[in-house]
């Protein structure tokens, strides 16, 4: 199977106009199974309740009908489960869609099979949902872009509702340049059709993607593959007079240019862009702002102390960037957590105490400090460690609170506390991208 999978890699890198028309054969019993394995056992069921044991447990009886509905082009996904996650810095919730367990398999085996396809087409400027790149690695390049290269402008932009926007039958053209398995084209048509269910009611999709289940991942690629990275590569970029750079996860984009010109010109394109293929950028997220290690110089202080130009910051994947100097008084890249999220972090952290407060206090501390961890492993970038720390800070005085809250005469005041902090320590905030390991991830 993996002699299989790996010729159709190199048949996608070496014949860049190849339709594939035999590819389901590779979705077989093994390949479901390995799928199923990959799958949290923690994660939430779908319509059907069904979870990750169960569905392990009854695997040998609907592995077996999924396949040959499959390949008889039988097989009609159900719909997905609706269920709606805050916003960070928001009132407002994003809609969510869990797909039952053994769809989620089916979906992530098909991706499996054609992310060999795609990787090969892929550019390099895409970095989200794709094997063996990460956040981290789209957001050091990007502060290597700026720190190193001639910008002197960024445009940050965000696409409003995507996931829920785009449209069907562009996504079906564009599967089509490269996959031309009957099969596999029913199964992706018929995952944008199944809907979601919103409680009792059935809600059918005629145009977007449901955003959760594994297959909305490399839809949400292909899509801006073809709309967004080749266009600017071949289209945008020989028409520029000066540098340019161009990174993207997902749906989350940012262009770095040498000339406001440039920059203005490739902006009003854009929308003519978007509008063709049903998309459009959210206003009150995009903006072009003057940045880079230029810009710098603008901020200095008149005789009067007053400052002539202070460069304005943007987010991107969860971090400020913003401008700076280093300890020799030279232009840096600073990246700090974005204030909403780390108001997310926060507020997370006191829901999840105050529903563990009663446990052992070793199981308290066992799941605080993996909570922390995952924080710092994300967050601990090099010059981020006053982030970390106030993130910190709130957690252990969060703590004595809740631990004070588990009855009215149970108040636990500070020396009683920091008896317990000597006996369950939190972990303290730890950068793990310290920055020469920035700079060799981002070289990856």
């Amino acid at each position: 199977m993996h002699t299989e999978i790996a010729a159709v890699a190199t048949k996608a890198r070496l014949q860049k106009s190849l339709v594939f028309t035999s590819l389901a054969h590779h979705i077989n019993s093994t390949k479901l199974w390995d799928m199923l394995q990959k799958i949290t056992p923690s994660t939430s069921a779908g319509i059907d309740g069904q979870s990750v044991k169960q569905a392990k447990e009854d695997y040998a009886t609907w592995s077996e009908a999924m396949l040959k509905a499959m390949h008889n082009k039988g097989y009609h996904p159900p719909p997905a489960r609706r269920v709606y996650i805050p916003k960070p810095g928001k009132d407002e919730k994003r809609p969510l869609s869990i797909p039952t367990v053994q769809d989620r398999c089916l979906q992530k085996a098909v991706t499996d099979v054609l992310n060999n396809i795609y990787e090969q087409d892929f550019l390099e400027c895409s970095y989200g949902g794709r094997p063996g790149r990460s956040a981290h690695q789209a957001v050091l390049n990007l502060k290597e872009a700026i720190s190193t290269k001639k910008v002197n402008w960024v445009f940050d932009a965000d696409l409003k509702n995507f996931f829920g926007s785009l449209n069907q039958d562009w996504v079906m053209q564009f599967l089509g340049h490269r996959v031309g398995d009957p099969r596999i084209i029913a199964l992706i048509r018929r995952w944008l059709k199944a809907g979601v269910m919103e409680g009792d009611k059935h809600i059918p999709s005629e145009q977007g993607t449901a955003q959760g289940g594994p297959v909305s991942v490399l839809i949400s690629n292909l899509y801006l593959h073809y709309v967004l990275d080749l266009w600017i590569e071949k289209v945008v970029k020989p028409r520029l007079k000066g540098y340019v750079y161009y990174v993207r996860y997902l749906d989350d984009f940012v262009l770095c240019f040498e000339h406001k010109s440039d920059a203005e010109r490739f902006k009003e394109a854009l929308s003519q862009r978007l509008n063709k293929f049903s998309l459009s950028l959210e206003p009150t997220k995009t903006k072009l702002i003057k940045f880079g290690r230029f810009v710098g110089k603008a901020g200095r202080k008149d005789k009067d102390g007053s400052i002539r130009f202070k460069p304005e910051s943007f987010n991107f994947l969860g971090f400020t960037f913003y401008c700076t100097k280093n300890q020799k008084g030279k232009f840096k890249v600073g990246m700090k957590t974005e204030k909403s999220r780390l108001n997310r972090s926060c507020n997370k952290i006191k829901e999840i105490l105050k529903s563990i407060r009663h446990k052992p206090l070793r199981e308290q501390c066992k799941q605080i400090n993996i909570r922390l961890d995952g924080h710092y492993r994300y967050y601990g970038v090099g010059g981020n460690y006053e982030s970390l720390n106030a993130f910190h800070y709130v957690v252990v005085r969060s703590w004595r609170k809740a631990l004070s809250s588990r009855s009215q005469n149970g108040k636990v005041n500070w020396i009683k506390y920091n008896r317990i902090l000597k006996i369950f320590p939190l972990h303290r905030p730890k950068i793990f991208l310290p920055y020469t390991a920035m700079k060799k991830l981002a070289a990856l």
